[in-house]
């Protein structure tokens, strides 16, 4: 197959790209490296000819709702109609599970492209994953100054690997509509998992524990953004992780 990916060059798109390429797929990669500029649709003029299937993986670092539905709602408008004019097959977009359960911040644009995804025009399927085990560090490294907090809140972490993994078999199949969800092997503590990743780096400085206001603080602390019972489970787990980090 002829695979495209979109934000190839990111921590999942990067990934993807690899086990399709492992797989024996031809990859096309579409990021700003590469010579395409997803949300005004420069350098797409015919680069996604030949191509099978895309696979959404881009993303961006905000809090802001009208940043966040801005950026997917671009992206995915210029791949939709790029994907049109290409003939291509099946659209994959990936998005969070417990997206509806908090549609303010970063969460109102990945509700806003999955409405997008299912009324185009293009077969598509819509994959939602829980956050991944790097997520930790990336709230650790949000700290300024030395400064770093522990949101109380309740995740069950996946293996980025296996995500891309999985979207790369879901490429494969005919398009799903909305796949079954996929959630790591078991539910953890947000702030625990920061804590435990600051130590396995190395940090001894105080991380004091807090509550995150808004509707996705109050879905973080509840529960809401787990996967439900019925979701797919990887098998790294959040040690398993760690364990295997460089510094640890």
């Amino acid at each position: 197959m002829r695979l495209a990916i979109a934000g190839g060059t990111g921590l999942t798109g990067s990934r993807i790209d690899a086990v399709a390429r492992a797989r024996g797929h031809e990859t096309v990669v579409l990021a700003r490296s590469t010579g395409v500029e997803l949300l005004s649709g420069a350098g797409m003029r015919g680069v996604l000819e030949g191509v099978d299937a895309v696979i959404d993986a881009t993303d961006v670092a905000t809090a802001k709702p009208d940043v966040s539905v801005s950026f997917f709602a671009g992206v995915t408008k210029t791949l939709l109609a790029a994907e049109r004019a290409a003939g291509v097959s099946h659209h994959l977009a990936l998005t969070i599970v417990g997206a509806d359960a908090a549609p303010d911040g970063y969460y109102a644009g990945k509700l806003v492209q999955e409405r997008l995804v299912a009324a185009g025009s293009i077969p598509w399927t819509i994959l939602r994953t829980t956050q991944f085990h790097e997520y930790a560090a990336l709230l650790f490294h949000r700290g300024r100054a030395g400064a770093h907090v522990a949101p109380r809140g309740r995740v069950q972490p996946i293996a980025v690997d296996e995500v891309a993994a999985h979207l790369v078999d879901l490429a494969e199949q005919a398009p799903a509509g909305r796949a079954r969800d996929l959630g790591g092997p078991q539910e953890e503590s947000l702030a625990d998992m920061i804590r435990r990743y600051a130590r396995a780096i190395g940090f001894r400085g105080p991380i004091p524990l807090v509550s995150v206001p808004g509707t996705w603080g109050r879905a973080l602390r509840t529960g809401a953004l787990l996967p439900r019972p019925d979701a797919r489970r990887g098998t790294q787990t959040f040690t398993d992780w760690l364990d295997a980090l460089p510094d640890a």
